[in-house]
């Protein structure tokens, strides 16, 4: 481990997807920026939320003022214009946004995303002065024929092909397809084998100390363990996201498993 990587600070990012109501969310909110303030390790790790659109007003309301930021889990290539049905990052940062997720799987697989249309939006994000988190990630398929790692070279390469100095500016989160939702997880060794070969990527634009983040059923109850690795700086938690208590001990894991 380099001593620029022991230095990457910790994000802990929840991920709501397609759920939330008003009377819940603000439940949620509300206990999780209580028991975040009360930790003492708050200031050892990065944390936040993203919402779906309609509850971003909630999230800026609720979490203003607090350690936590906020963010939305999709973002358009374009400013504005006739483009109905679509979130601008101008829209988003006039409600506080700090974080965008951008070509998450689910966006990838359902909604037929390419990996040059995921750099649009990043390109887009960052041009409005938010964090994009670039997902990235292979199927079960492509796993078990062995060529994950082509296929995580070749989403990453429209990213990085926009240059370093856009690239510092992102978190990217490697995310397994057959491990979100499934209840599988990557085996430690496993997301760190994948997490270096990225490390490397960065390296070779000289951008290594961008964060990278895990996604893939990451509980409190592996949380540890998966943010040891030496390349693991966090983690884009789902389900466990809509616990307060789950997704407050995935933080604390986060903030102690290194020393930042």
């Amino acid at each position: 481990m380099t001593t620029t990587q022991q230095n990457i600070r910790r994000l802990v990012l929840g991920n709501w997807k397609m759920h939330g109501e008003l009377a819940a969310n603000a439940q949620l909110l509300s206990a999780i920026r209580s028991g975040w303030n009360q930790s003492s390790n708050a200031a050892a790790c990065d944390v936040g939320v993203c919402v779906p659109f309609p509850y971003l007003s909630q999230a800026e309301s609720s979490l203003h003022g607090s350690d936590i930021a906020w963010g939305a889990q999709d973002i358009s290539r374009f400013d504005k214009g006739a483009y109905t049905g679509e979130v601008s990052g101008t829209m988003l940062a006039d409600f506080g946004c700090r974080y965008v997720l951008v070509g998450h799987s689910e966006r990838r697989s359902m909604h037929a995303e390419s990996s040059e249309v995921v750099a649009d939006k990043a390109k887009a994000a960052l041009a409005a002065g938010l964090t994009p988190v670039v997902c990235i990630g292979e199927s079960l398929e492509e796993r078990e024929s062995g060529r994950f790692l082509d296929v995580i070279h070749a989403q990453l390469a429209p990213v990085l092909a926009l240059g370093s100095d856009a690239v510092l500016k992102m978190v990217l989160a490697y995310e397994p397809v057959w491990a979100i939702g499934t209840g599988k997880t990557a085996s430690p060794e496993q997301a760190q084998e994948v997490h270096a070969a990225i490390r490397a990527a960065l390296v070779a634009v000289k951008c290594p100390g961008v964060r990278i983040l895990y996604g893939g059923s990451v509980k409190a109850a592996n949380a540890a363990t998966l943010f040891a690795q030496a390349d693991i700086d966090g983690g884009l938690i789902g389900g466990a996201a809509l616990v307060a208590d789950e997704f407050l001990r995935i933080a604390e894991a986060g903030a102690s498993t290194r020393s930042l």
